[in-house]
């Protein structure tokens, strides 16, 4: 016999999954934008690997608990968050692709399947749910701490364009029906991750409010800066490939001994040019040669003369 407790319980696990539904619909507006730009600009894939885990963690745990509901809606989200990611994968740039597909080798693979594989082949009976339930809320945890990246970004940029809405939104109402699901199934694993998922919720929203007018908080968009970034370098590239501006100044038109300035164009800086050459002097004469010294005057010198005595 069904009681009112137990219909109680499926209703608010129909809520649930409704709103959890509506959590994983939350970001096609930002993949649409994705596809239709052909780029994912500045938009994380972080939380997105995250989720599909948590989703796997508790698709696994429904499974060993035997918990429809929550068996449901974590199969629809395996299957959306994998989309999301391929389309992420898509249209990422290559450093972005490269680390999303280390990090999905890494932890949805190889961390989810040898946690699966230890507890199917080394751990029996209620334990095996209890350790599967603790994981589960722990990746539940971290799902929530995942949006810290979005708000430290938020924060720095002053803007919301990457942070959407209706994401934190619904994942803040959904922590909230969880939360009573599992105090009503008696089963903390659910009840306690989605109190801290309340809190990052109301975070984001909070947030949101503070910085959805970009103008007038003085947001700056990261991508515009990479824009007028790439606009500089390529400017700079293409001064450094001119010809430097000499300034030649001659012997003629410099003032004697003066010192002659100009500005270049590419760094702005002055360069000074010098005339080190010495000013034409007007054709002279060439000087005549030293005459030769005079000559001594002749010296007469007297002989003696012999005088014979006769």
């Amino acid at each position: 016999m069904i009681t009112v407790g137990h219909q109680l319980v499926f209703a608010v696990g129909i809520l649930g999954n409704i709103l959890s539904f509506l959590v994983t619909l939350a970001p096609v507006p930002t993949f649409y934008r994705v596809y239709k730009k052909k780029s994912t600009e500045s938009f994380q894939s972080v939380p997105y690997v995250v989720a599909l885990l948590s989703a796997m963690l508790w698709l696994y745990y429904a499974l060993l608990s035997m918990d429809v509901l929550l068996l449901s809606i974590n199969a629809i989200a395996c299957v959306v968050e994998s989309v999301y990611l391929a389309i992420y994968l898509v249209y990422a740039p290559k450093d972005a692709m490269v680390f999303t597909m280390k990090l999905l080798s890494i932890v949805n693979m190889g961390c989810f399947g040898a946690m699966v594989a230890i507890l199917q082949f080394y751990v029996e009976g209620q334990r095996r749910v209890t350790i599967a339930g603790g994981v589960g809320s722990a990746f539940a945890l971290a799902v929530f701490v995942a949006p810290l990246a979005i708000i430290r970004q938020v924060i720095r940029t002053k803007s919301v364009e990457f942070m959407p809405f209706w994401l934190s939104f619904f994942l803040t109402i959904s922590a909230v029906v969880w939360f009573f699901y599992g105090l009503l199934m008696k089963d903390f694993f659910i009840a306690m991750p989605n109190v801290l998922g309340l809190l990052f919720g109301l975070a984001q929203i909070a947030l949101y409010f503070v910085y959805r007018n970009p103008k007038k908080n003085g947001a700056v968009s990261e991508v515009q800066v990479a824009q007028e970034a790439a606009a500089d370098a390529e400017k700079e590239q293409q001064q450094a490939r001119q010809p430097p501006h000499v300034a030649v100044v001659t012997p003629d038109d410099a003032n004697d001994g003066e010192v002659a300035t100009s500005t270049t164009d590419d760094d702005n800086k002055d360069v000074v040019v010098v005339d080190i050459m010495p000013p034409s002097l007007p054709a002279e004469r060439a000087p005549s040669p030293p005459l030769a010294p005079p000559h001594p005057p002749a010296i007469f010198i007297p002989q003696p003369r012999a005088v014979e005595v006769v």
